[in-house]
């Protein structure tokens, strides 16, 4: 479903990203970790079209989506749910999750029904539900990152992209958080999950991808790195 084939990114005269790949096929969970720094956030901005790939293609459902603007691959599927949730805060819980299916109410991307994947939202996430009508600003942290996957999911992507969802929040809401993600695997939801909290981020995923300094180092079954030690020493510590 994605593939990405060499991809080198960075910003300016800054190389962030040396030629790295990775599959996420069709109803998959794949798990992109690593420390602060190694180019994880850099990866989905350029998947998103938030910067323009220097080198290597991203393939979407067969079609190269390197370098093109960020709405032109909105439309062909892929959604991001990005770093720091960035919600649209004077804007209604409500009014933030129709503008995740903006390109569905043009016409731009017809997939299915708005208003029942709206319901399958407030379902999924019955505290949204409960605040359809109040500023998302106003929200806690939690509720804001809820909002900004139930967002990305009402474009009903081919793949969605989630940044750091863990960030921030309390442990008992990175768990709800985690539970959702695990919930969204069982709908075969295609995920690509960059995450800082390794052992949740395996705990959950089919596929693991290590990446340091802008390079992958190792990959494989999530089961596998999480008992591989260089990864373990790394990434899970001494209580993993």
């Amino acid at each position: 479903m994605l593939k990405i084939e060499n991809l080198s990114a960075g910003y300016g005269k800054v190389q962030v990203l040396h030629g790295i790949s990775l599959d996420v096929a069709k109803g998959s969970l794949v798990t992109l970790i690593g420390s602060n720094g190694a180019g994880k956030t850099t990866t989905l901005r350029a998947l998103s079209g938030m910067i323009a790939p220097t080198g290597g293609r991203i393939m979407l459902a067969g079609t190269d989506i390197a370098g093109m603007a960020s709405h032109d691959i909105a439309r062909l599927g892929l959604a991001h749910s990005p770093e720091g949730r960035r919600v649209f805060g004077t804007l209604s819980v409500a009014d933030n999750l129709l503008l995740g299916s903006f390109t569905r109410l043009t016409g731009a991307r017809p997939r299915g029904d708005v208003g029942r994947d709206l319901d399958r939202m407030y379902a999924l996430f019955p505290r949204l539900s409960e605040r359809r009508a109040q500023f998302a600003g106003t929200l806690s942290g939690g509720e804001q990152q809820m909002l900004a996957m139930a967002r990305a999911l009402m474009l009903g992507p081919e793949v969605l992209l989630l940044d750091e969802p863990s960030m921030g929040l309390a442990p008992k809401l990175v768990e709800d958080v985690f539970a959702t993600i695990a919930l969204l695997r069982q709908n075969q939801v295609t995920m690509l999950l960059v995450e800082q909290f390794a052992a949740a981020a395996l705990e959950v995923a089919d596929i693991g991808y290590v990446l340091e300094n802008g390079r992958i180092t190792a990959h494989g079954p999530a089961a596998a790195l999480k008992t591989d030690p260089a990864v373990r020493a790394a990434y899970l510590g001494a209580a993993h």
